[in-house]
């Protein structure tokens, strides 16, 4: 009988293989997967010491309250763009003792107006530097838009540790 691992095992798996012997701190900032990615690491012994703090800012008016994204942008596509992932990151490493912080946000559906369903952005920030990456994982249901999305946080946050620690894991 095989078991089945968690959703995003193998990424979880190598941030703590990048997080090891390390006491680094993760601030997420979360819209569209609302709070899932604080949640693996609360849910994982092993990633828990290192989430220093989660944002929920599921809302524009959150996105600027709690980590200074500029309300021009923010309202602009609906909280949903390159800038907007770019400033929650920053915001969260700012507004936190993090030494990294991640930023969710996107479209997960259903659609709404003119929005693309499954579009999704993240982005790291840190001392060693900042990256947003853009997603198309398309009309696939919410579930898999979110659990896609927090598997592709995972995996930049393991690259964000790796260069930050300056060492290759």
């Amino acid at each position: 009988m095989t078991m089945r691992g968690r959703p995003n095992d193998a990424e979880i798996r190598r941030l703590i293989g990048a997080l090891r012997g390390s006491d680094l701190r993760i601030a997420a900032a979360e819209s569209c997967t609302g709070g899932q990615l604080a949640a693996v690491f609360a849910g994982d012994a092993d990633l828990g010491p290192n989430l220093e703090r989660g944002y929920v800012v599921y809302s524009v008016d959150a996105k600027c309250d709690m980590l200074g994204v500029p309300r021009a942008a923010a309202e602009q596509d609906e909280g949903v763009s390159p800038q907007v992932a770019d400033a929650m990151a920053k915001g969260a490493l700012e507004r936190s003792l993090a030494d990294i912080g991640v930023a969710i946000t996107g479209f997960c559906g259903p659609q709404q107006e003119d929005e693309e369903v499954g579009l999704v952005y993240v982005a790291t920030a840190s001392k060693a530097g900042t990256l947003v990456e853009e997603h198309h994982f398309g009309d696939v249901g919410r579930a898999a838009v979110l659990e896609s999305a927090v598997g592709v946080a995972l995996g930049m946050l393991a690259e964000a540790v790796t260069a930050l620690r300056g060492d290759a894991h």
